[in-house]
């Protein structure tokens, strides 16, 4: 069991039945009453996103989650398909399961496929991935890295705001912890 101010963006907790993902915890005090945790949920089977509160000293009882290295393989339908880098045991993942995944994924990439008992939940992107820059506005002349930037739509069609520098072909170091954040040219 876990106290709810002990959650953390990233965790995945049973309630109800439900196995749940937290995606956003804030500790919120108001003015008058007592402090509640403000948090934004995912229910992982349903694939439904609630706001809620919780108060801090509310006990759940946290997911042990087991992960596999696996390589995305291709996308079939309406899945993605991963084939476990061990066992070669290929697993389907509903793409709207992982739709903000997606945006990173690029075939042959390796990734961590999370379980929940033998329950295939998601998948854990690594924090830097490399993607080639599909579209953007052509590079200003004398622009410097320190300009409010332009947007980039990517080879997966994930849209990142780039410097004026960067021009369409170049591959870059996109985060994906923070929603595809630009770090900088690959291979610099």
């Amino acid at each position: 069991m876990i106290e709810a101010i002990s959650l953390r963006a990233g965790m995945t907790f049973e309630k109800d039945g439900k196995l749940i993902k937290v995606l956003e915890s804030n500790h919120h005090k108001p003015g008058k009453g007592n402090t509640v945790m403000q948090m934004r949920l995912y229910d992982i089977r349903s694939g439904s996103t609630v706001q809620t509160t919780m108060r801090p000293e509310e006990k759940v009882e946290q997911a042990v989650l087991e992960t596999k290295d696996a390589q995305y393989l291709y996308l079939q339908d309406d899945s993605a398909v991963f084939m476990d880098l061990e066992t070669y045991e290929q697993y389907e993942i509903p793409t709207e399961s992982i739709s903000a995944e997606m945006k990173f994924l690029l075939e042959g990439m390796q990734v961590k496929i999370d379980f929940y008992e033998k329950e295939v939940i998601g998948v854990t992107l690594p924090t830097t991935v490399q993607l080639k820059v599909a579209e953007t506005q052509p590079s200003i002349k004398g622009a410097t890295a320190t300009g409010s930037g332009k947007p980039a739509t990517m080879e997966t069609g994930l849209v990142v705001n780039v410097p004026a520098f960067i021009q369409v072909g170049e591959t870059l170091d996109i985060n994906t912890q923070k929603g595809g954040a630009y770090l900088k040219r690959s291979g610099k």
